[in-house]
């Protein structure tokens, strides 16, 4: 394949976005977040409201029914006659298909940033995987300034997120959110610069992906 795709995870406060579209400029690749969920509603035809109140998150309700890959989210979706058509899974669906679309073969390269998109491209070879996390006073920090709100809220701000996120990745994939092994390469911004990490993304991309250089 003459194409590749960068999914990134990353914790909240991490700078993991920064980075994503960072490397949209350096690289001239689409950079997608909460397009994914724009391009859902209308391959969908539900309201885009929908897909954004349920973005990288789950109700405490959904944790009881988590246990095993539900694969059948990532592969199929529901008519509107079904009464599971504006359920959270069926979402989820209409996201992985977008993302299974932007990662085929003719496809342009691109970054997709959340949404499990590691997972759901998890056989596609021509995919890097990368995790973005930074230690908790790193995030606080950069929230209070990115924000400019006080050091308890951006605290909190980033607990409730991250675990969203846990929880989001639990349920639809069975795994780990948190886990190296999910990805092909995690980095810690608290002791990696944004900019560094960027460069050290790129050479691996570079040598990973040659015949795309």
């Amino acid at each position: 394949m003459n194409n590749y795709v960068i999914t990134i995870a990353r914790g909240y406060g991490s700078g993991g976005s920064h980075i994503a579209k960072q490397l949209s400029a350096d690289l001239n690749i689409p950079y997608y977040d909460t397009e994914i969920l724009t391009m859902a509603s209308e391959l969908s035809g539900i309201n885009e409201s929908f897909f954004f109140e349920a973005n990288e998150k789950i109700s405490k309700g959904q944790l009881t029914f988590s246990g095993k890959v539900k694969s059948d989210f990532l592969w199929n979706v529901v008519p509107p006659q079904d009464k599971r058509y504006l359920s959270n899974e069926n979402l989820f669906a209409y996201q992985a298909k977008i993302i299974l679309g932007l990662a085929s073969a003719g496809k342009p390269s691109c970054i997709i940033v959340g949404k499990a998109a590691n997972f759901i491209l998890r056989t596609f070879p021509n995919v890097l995987k990368l995790n973005i996390q930074a230690p908790i006073d790193k995030c606080v920090f950069n929230i209070m300034d990115r924000l400019v709100v006080e050091k308890k809220e951006a605290q909190k701000a980033i607990e409730q997120t991250d675990q969203y996120r846990k929880n989001y990745y639990k349920y639809y994939t069975g795994r780990e959110w948190l886990d190296p092994t999910e990805y092909d390469l995690s980095i810690n911004t608290g002791s990696i610069t944004e900019p560094d990490a960027v460069i050290m993304i790129e050479n691996v991309l570079k040598q990973r992906f040659p015949q795309c250089f």
